[in-house]
């Protein structure tokens, strides 16, 4: 296998982890996943809170993102806000990557 291609399928398998199985997620959200998480919470008119952990401020970005209707694909394809992703601080892990 290449290199890119090992690349490829890491990527993709860090995309499909439950945010309860990171090794990180008991760390404090990322800034990004706290600036994400404070908009959708004003959106939602819902409580903010600043102390979860990554994992739980992924959970939670994904139950506003259904609320507010924000982060739906558009075209069918995935839009860089999922929450899957237990890396990275701006395109995806839930964790912000901006509107």
């Amino acid at each position: 296998m290449t290199d890119k291609h090992m690349q490829a399928e890491a990527e993709q398998s860090n995309m499909q982890k439950d945010p309860q199985d990171w090794v990180t997620g008991d760390e404090p959200m990322t800034g990004a996943q706290k600036s994400y998480l404070k908009t959708l919470s004003e959106e939602a008119k819902e409580p903010f809170d600043e102390t979860l952990t990554k994992a739980q401020a992924s959970r939670r970005i994904d139950e506003l993102q259904e609320r507010t209707g924000r982060g739906k694909p558009q075209g069918g394809g995935r839009d860089g806000n999922g929450s899957d992703n237990e890396g990275g601080d701006g395109g995806g892990g839930g964790d912000g990557g901006g509107d």
